[in-house]
């Protein structure tokens, strides 16, 4: 390990002796160069920073109650708030109002003037330390030659923002306010549309509608109730009917005897007397109302209608004999069951019918049940559609109303415009710090490259590997006395003008630090 030590050691000795020999290569370079820098700086302004630093502010009343009608992240937001802020007429307006880049207007076109505004502008968010990382707040910033018109312009631009996101969310609450509202019109309408529907299609198909289907069962079940009664009684009105018939047949039967019993009689008196022999007319009285008698039996049996049967009636019942009494009652009662039949039969084809009908209802009432269902299921629907968008758009009043007290997510200054008093740039510690390392890099770039032209000996191991011969004798350095003196007093001027030149150089810095510190 002694080796390499021993040529670090070496190579450390051979560039300190480089410097050494070449010292004014080095520090002349360095100085200049520390100067420039220095120099330039005079003619480069200051600029100072202005900061504010804005809380994004949630909505004061809680989200349970009134739903805000903006869901962008804050990220969006800040960003879409940035753009409209920075836009060309607010910039345009700032730089005219407060006199901005007064020198560049001149040779700068409108384009240049915004990029070179928006490059002084800084907008950055800062994160929270949550796991979420959510932006909770930002910091606006611009830089400016003089602090008061860095503090102005960071002024102008929190306000800026500030009155831009307030008008942004009133904006979009109103929009989405008038919005939900034609939303809930044109639902209404669809509403109303299908309550017509419903009711069009109730009143077309009534009786037939599944809420009816148990009335129809009842009064289906009582009709058949009816219907079997009314069978019950045509069907003994019917045996009525025959009993009466067979009754009137047996009184037929002893009418006609009789009225051939009269004719025969006739017959024996006409062999005797005249046709208008009393005895004579008067049996042929009696034969007239007995064959009148025979016809009003068998008018019921022939169909004869109710008003010749009536009409028959009197002459019948003209005699006052039992008799005829009884006939009249027989045809009473042949009349009225010819007329409970008819009445009866009627009922039963009514009754028929209607029971048809309300087994026709029943038959019908599945399919409109499902006709039914699909028109409801469409009213349903737009009726919870409708329920929902009013939620809503009251949701979204409340939310608007909110923006407009300005109780809504806002931004709220935290910390005001600063006045800076420290120029963030240039940054004349540093710049000159680098000049000077940069001289020094020069000067020694310089002072090795003047080493390797230099043709001259200054050590014997640099002869020894110049020339392969062996090194017989070594003669030293022999000075006078006057050459000692001139090359102390050279040293000494070296060391004095060295001097002179780290302590001017100390003090360009110590006056670019003053600058720094107050402006």
């Amino acid at each position: 390990m002694a080796e390499p030590e021993l040529d670090l050691n070496k190579t450390l000795d051979q560039a300190r002796q480089i410097v050494t020999r070449h010292r004014w290569w080095v520090a002349l370079p360095a100085v200049m160069t520390t100067f420039a820098t220095l120099a330039v700086l005079s003619f480069v302004p200051n600029r100072y920073t202005s900061e504010a630093t804005l809380l994004v502010v949630q909505q004061q009343v809680p989200q349970r109650y009134v739903v805000p009608t903006s869901t962008t992240d804050i990220r969006d937001a800040l960003q879409a708030t940035t753009e409209l802020v920075l836009s060309r007429n607010h910039l345009l307006s700032i730089i005219d109002e407060f006199g901005l880049y007064a020198k560049q207007r001149k040779r700068m076109s409108p384009e240049a003037l915004l990029d070179a505004v928006r490059g002084d502008i800084s907008i950055q968010p800062i994160e929270s330390q949550s796991p979420q990382k959510d932006v909770n707040s930002f910091t606006i910033s611009f830089v400016a030659n003089s602090p008061q018109v860095a503090q102005e312009v960071t002024s102008k631009l929190t306000s800026l923002f500030i009155e831009q996101n307030l008008e942004t969310r009133e904006h979009q609450a109103i929009t989405t306010t008038g919005f939900l509202r034609e939303q809930v019109d044109t639902a209404k309408a669809k509403l109303s549309e299908a309550e017509d529907q419903v009711r069009t299609f109730k009143m077309q198909h009534l009786g037939e509608l599944p809420e009816q289907q148990a009335g129809n069962l009842a009064i289906m079940a009582g009709l058949q109730t009816q219907l079997q009664g009314t069978m019950t009684s045509l069907n003994r009105a019917e045996e009525q009917r025959q009993y009466l018939e067979s009754l009137s047949e047996y009184r037929l039967l002893g009418i006609g005897s009789d009225l051939a019993r009269l004719k025969s009689q006739r017959d024996k008196m006409l062999e005797t007397y005249t046709p208008e022999y009393p005895g004579i007319a008067k049996l042929n009285e009696k034969i007239t109302q007995t064959e009148a008698t025979i016809k009003t039996l068998q008018a019921p049996r022939k169909g004869r209608s109710q008003s010749s049967t009536a009409d028959a009636v009197p002459s019948i019942a003209f005699g006052a004999s039992d008799e005829d009494i009884s006939l009249g009652q027989l045809r009473g009662q042949i009349e009225a069951n010819r007329l409970e039949i008819e009445n009866l039969s009627k009922d039963e084809k009514r009754l028929e019918n209607e029971v048809d009908e309300y087994q026709r209802r029943l038959n019908a009432t599945p399919v409109r049940e499902q006709q039914l269902a699909g028109i409801l299921r469409n009213y349903e629907q737009l009726k919870q559609d409708y329920a929902d968008l009013l939620s809503k758009e009251s949701q979204s009043q409340m939310a608007a109303d909110l923006e407009k007290r300005q109780e809504g997510q806002q931004f709220r200054v935290v910390d005001r415009p600063s006045l800076p008093t420290v120029p963030t740039s240039p940054n004349r510690i540093k710049v000159s710090l680098g000049g000077a390392a940069a001289g020094i890099g020069l000067g020694l770039a310089l002072a090795f490259l003047m080493n390797l032209n230099d043709t001259s000996f200054h050590s014997e191991e640099h002869l020894s590997q110049r020339f392969a011969l062996p090194l017989v004798v070594g003669v030293p350095l022999l000075l006078t006395s006057y050459e000692q003196r001139s090359r102390k007093q050279k040293r000494a001027l070296e060391w004095l003008a060295g001097s002179g030149l780290v302590l001017a150089v100390l003090l360009a810095q110590l006056y670019e630090f003053y600058l720094y510190r107050h402006g």
